[in-house]
């Protein structure tokens, strides 16, 4: 249940209620429909902090949600917003005495606390006195070295992200003095800090302030008159080494800014105040009567530049935006005075009857809060609107002070007795409605969040401005982007005689539309190409060469880019008899023409040319356009009547154009020697230019070649080669055209083709003997030494029988190693004489007795050779090897003698053990397979699977042989023998298995990357 004070603070509290501007259309136009479910939640909402303090509040310091609180018994109270249950106090009564606090400042981190303070009463022996406070500690610490000098504003550095230091910071004194210093905790210890982290003397050229007092001194703006510093501010500009300090006085702003060269130098800033020890600083200066003044930044984060900047007087508060990039002594720029209201949101006898001067103030994005004794106003940054107003009620005290988080950017309020916390909400609802009546649209749509209703307000009052001042193209493109009326629109610029700016209106709705509203998009189309028919049809009328007008062809181009879009190609497609007609009606041909060439309705033009009878323009027309299929619907008839330069067009297409689909027209002309000409070039170069394969062209050109160009076939047949599967020609077709234009050699070639060799060498001789004799030739590549001897037999024949030529026939047998005289005999008739060709029988028989006399010296030369043999045999039997005490094993170095062993004729010796060790991997599988299943065999005869015969049973079967005996082997020798055959038929190092090992590869692919991972 809520307090009667609870109560009384709702009622208390006002919002002023914002009205969107209003929309002078109906919904129907617009397509949005103004709805307020609930009245909008205030910008700012106060929450009262459960918090009783045991005194009244003197002080509040707040930053990263750590608040502290300063009361007047001297107790300092601490408390994390993260564990609010969880205050913490620290009871500073030893350390203050009988001193006032004046000055509570607390770091960005919340971890640093810098208290100021001065004697209660005017009291010489009691200096002004400045203490710290670590977050991790309840001890203050004194500052010593600020004795005598009253704190009053603090430079914190905002780019510190250490919480045991500070960081370099900036203080002013109530002195006009600024020192820089840093401070923090000492060391690992906790409770054991030193605020003063470095101190320097003051600089030479400041003799005047060289004393204790002074050391991290680094500028006085007083000199003189002394004035106190009231706040302080030090920023880096982005992205230079450049840095702007800003502080003001009760009456004065002073901007500061200079480059620091080195930032490991101490102290940092004095760097920057350097070029001001000579020369007077830049200052504004405002007439303030109040004892106190008021300087507060906003920024997006803390790390970031500031925005804006704001100054609380006497006057008002004092705005301006912060430029880095602005006048380099400079950066408070657009500079303006916001008025404290004198108004009020509550009933007139809550009204202030005196207008004072706020106590302080808090600035957001587009607000500032202004603190009075006894209530809270909320203006406007933009308009200077008073927009909320808050009273409190006097339970809890007068109003004290409203301070801001620099780190979460939460609002606190505190009065005497209690602490108020303001929630801000959705601050920006209503700047686009403001920046609407400034006339800065650009700001009001970046602000309309994407809010649909409210971005078509602000286009259509930015829209009706520029209608207003006459520009009107730049209105329409505006207007084109809202939900205004279209017929409303285009009839304000219709009244105006704005044709351009109804043509940009049009256009930019058409681009707006979607492809399934054709409604509109036709109409906006037909509608469009009228008013630029109008324009084009007034020039045409006024000037007779208004093809050179430069605004005639800047319209035409216009034009053509307008019917080039997609949409309104498409819709010129679908519309177009409308187009024509409204095109012809005002008598335009140019533009009927670059229609139909817009459309590629070449088919249509093509036809009227033919028509016409005119079969060049008709020609013109298909080589300039790129339908394929056009080229395959009309070379038949142009063919027809412009062979040559219809072949030539065709030409030009090069690979684009598939000889196939062109043989119907090509099939369908009616041949006579001019067309067969230009036919036959274009099958040329499709088959020796473009490499055309397919079957019915190489037919279609060899049936002109037969039937025009006969010299051609056999040079054709020749190009294509003797291999059937190779030609690109029906063979079968082929040589029932050759017979039937009796090319007789041309019938040879195919039928030797189609391996009708009898025939071919038939026709042939019906040619040339030469000519039979080269068919006859062509079987000895096969390697048919029979097919041939059979054709060069039917030649001889013809040569005996026909010609009855002895000579000839005598020749022919030089001619052909296949065939004798015998084969040839009994062609020759009964009447012949043997003188015609004895020469030839004693050849042959000569060539007979030469090899009866070959084979007899053969069969001499293998009885030696046998011999040879035989005594070899007989002397390897009967060979010994001698083997020494000392003799190794080639294989592991041992003495040989002490296991069973081999040694082979090549003086190789092994252990029987080592031989079949480094034998084994070389073998196939079966042949290891077979002796591991020997050797297993042999262990289960005699029990011992090593036991093998130094000499090899090999040799034994030989002496026994030698000797007359045949005794079968037993089982036992039969296995070492079988063993024997397997691993010791050939020398390890010198056989055959060394000799096929060659290519193996040192390590396989299964153990590579084992091996390569070993390796590494």
């Amino acid at each position: 249940m809520t307090s009667v004070f609870d109560q009384f603070e709702q009622a208390s509290q006002r919002s002023k209620q914002t009205v969107p501007p209003p929309i002078c259309h109906d919904i129907s136009s617009t397509g949005f429909i103004q709805m307020k479910l609930q009245d909008e939640i205030p910008i700012f909402i106060k929450q009262k902090v459960n918090f009783m303090p045991s005194d009244k509040i003197l002080r509040i310091c707040v930053s990263n949600n750590f608040i502290v609180i300063a009361m007047a018994n001297n107790v300092l109270l601490r408390i994390d917003m993260k564990h609010p249950d969880k205050p913490e106090e620290i009871d500073i009564t030893k350390y203050i005495g009988n001193l006032r606090l004046t000055g509570m400042f607390l770091d960005p981190l919340g971890q640093h606390l810098l208290m100021s303070t001065v004697p209660k009463q005017d009291d010489s022996s009691s200096p002004a006195e400045t203490f710290y406070l670590h977050r991790k500690s309840t001890k203050l610490k004194q500052a010593s070295k600020f004795r005598n000098h009253e704190i009053t504003a603090v430079g914190w550095n905002y780019t510190n992200i250490s919480e045991t230091t500070s960081g370099p910071i900036l203080l002013g004194t109530s002195k006009g003095l600024i020192f820089e210093t840093e401070i923090g905790l000492d060391g690992d210890k906790i409770f054991t800090t030193s605020i003063e982290q470095y101190w320097r003397q003051l600089p030479n050229y400041l003799p005047l302030y060289v004393n204790k007092e002074l050391e991290g001194l680094v500028f006085d703006i007083g000199k003189d008159s002394k004035p106190p510093i009231t706040d302080i501010e030090f920023r880096r500009i982005p992205h230079t080494d450049k840095y702007i300090i800003i502080l003001t006085t009760l009456i004065r702003i002073y901007q500061y800014i200079g480059t620091v060269t080195n930032h490991e130098e101490k102290p940092l800033f004095q760097q920057v105040f350097n070029k001001y020890l000579n020369i007077k600083e830049r200052f504004n200066q405002l007439e303030n009567s109040l004892p106190y003044s008021k300087m507060q930044f906003y920024y997006s984060s803390p790390q970031d530049f500031p925005k804006t900047f704001s100054w609380l007087t006497e006057s008002g508060i004092l705005f301006s935006q912060v430029d880095p990039k602005a006048d380099s002594e400079n950066i408070l720029i657009n500079q303006q005075m916001l008025p404290c209201p004198e108004t009020s949101l509550l009933s007139s006898n809550m009204s202030r009857k005196k207008s004072i001067a706020p106590l302080s103030f808090v600035l957001t994005e587009f607000h500032v809060l202004l603190l009075y004794s006894d209530h809270v106003k909320g203006v406007s940054l933009l308009n200077q609107e008073l927009i909320f107003e808050d009273i409190y009620n006097d339970a809890f005290g007068k109003l004290i002070n409203i301070t801001k988080d620099p780190i979460t950017g939460s609002i606190w309020a505190f009065s005497e007795r209690a602490v108020f916390k303001y929630k801000v909400t959705k601050e920006d609802r209503n700047v686009w409605q403001v920046y609407i009546e400034k006339g800065e649209f650009e700001l009001a749509k970046h602000y309309c969040k994407d809010n649909p209703a409210h971005i078509d307000q602000v286009l259509v009052k930015q829209a009706e401005m520029l209608f207003q001042n006459k520009e009107y193209e730049r209105s329409a493109l505006i207007y084109a982007d809202t939900h205004s009326s279209f017929e409303e629109i285009s009839l304000k610029f219709l009244q105006e005689n704005e044709i351009e700016a109804l043509k940009t209106f049009l256009k930019k709705k058409l681009e707006g539309l979607k492809t399934q509203d054709k409604t509109q998009i036709t109409m906006i189309v037909i509608w469009v190409v009228e008013l630029f028919m109008n324009q084009m049809g007034s020039f045409r009328s006024m000037d007779t060469a208004y093809l050179q007008n430069s605004r005639y062809i800047k319209l035409q181009k216009e034009f053509d880019s307008f019917l080039a879009t997609d949409k309104v190609e498409e819709c010129v497609r679908k519309n177009r008899s409308t187009i024509c007609n409204i095109m012809a009606s005002h008598g335009d041909k140019d533009n009927l023409l670059r229609l139909t060439i817009m459309n590629r309705n070449y088919e249509e033009v093509i036809r009227q040319h033919l028509y016409k009878n005119n079969n060049l323009e008709a020609l013109e027309v298909l080589k300039s356009q790129g339908n394929k299929e056009l080229f395959y619907q009309f070379s038949g008839i142009l063919l027809q009547e412009l062979p040559k330069q219809t072949i030539a067009a065709l030409i030009s297409q090069g690979s684009s154009l598939k000889p196939s689909k062109l043989l119907p027209a090509l099939v369908s002309c009616k041949c006579d020697e001019k067309h067969a000409k230009e036919i036959i070039r274009y099958l040329e170069h499709c088959i020796y230019e473009q490499s055309c394969q397919e079957q019915a062209i190489h037919n279609f050109l060899l049936s002109l070649y037969a039937r025009y160009k006969k010299d051609e076939v056999m040079r054709y047949i020749s190009s294509q080669g003797q291999d059937i599967s190779m030609v690109h020609y029906d063979v079968h077709y082929a040589l029932r055209l050759c017979q039937e234009a009796n090319l007789t050699e041309a019938c040879v070639q195919l039928s030797a083709l189609l391996g009708l060799w009898s025939t071919a060498v038939d026709l042939a001789l019906s040619v040339s003997v030469d000519l039979a004799k080269q068919i006859a030739s062509i079987p000895s590549h096969h390697g048919n030494d029979e097919l041939r001897k059979k054709l060069w037999l039917k030649i001889a024949e013809h040569v005996v029988r026909e010609k009855n030529d002895i000579e000839q026939a005598m020749e022919f047998l030089q001619q052909c190693d296949l065939v004798r005289i015998e084969d040839i005999l009994p062609f020759f008739s009964d009447f012949v004489t043997i003188d015609h060709f004895k020469e030839a029988i004693c050849n042959s028989l000569q060539e007979y007795n030469r090899h009866i006399q070959d084979l007899k010296e053969e069969m001499q030369e293998a009885t030696k050779a046998a011999e040879t043999i035989r005594k070899d045999i007989q002397a390897f039997r009967t060979r010994c090897t001698f083997v020494h005490a000392k003799d190794t094993c080639n294989t592991c170095g041992t003495q040989l003698l002490l296991r069973p062993f081999y040694v082979f004729p090549c003086s190789h010796r092994f252990h029987s053990d080592c031989l079949v060790a480094a034998l084994t991997p070389m073998l196939s599988i079966e042949s290891q397979t077979q002796l591991a299943d020997l050797q297993h065999q042999l262990t289960l005869i005699s029990g011992r699977p090593d036991e093998l015969a130094g000499i090899s049973n090999q040799q034994q079967h030989t002496i026994s042989a030698d000797s007359g005996t045949s005794a079968s082997l037993s089982t036992k020798e039969q296995i070492k023998a079988d063993i024997d055959e397997l691993v010791a038929s050939e020398c390890l190092y010198c056989g055959d298995l060394m000799i096929d090992s060659i290519d193996k590869p040192f390590i396989e692919e299964e153990d590579y990357e084992r091996v390569m991972k070993e390796w590494a």
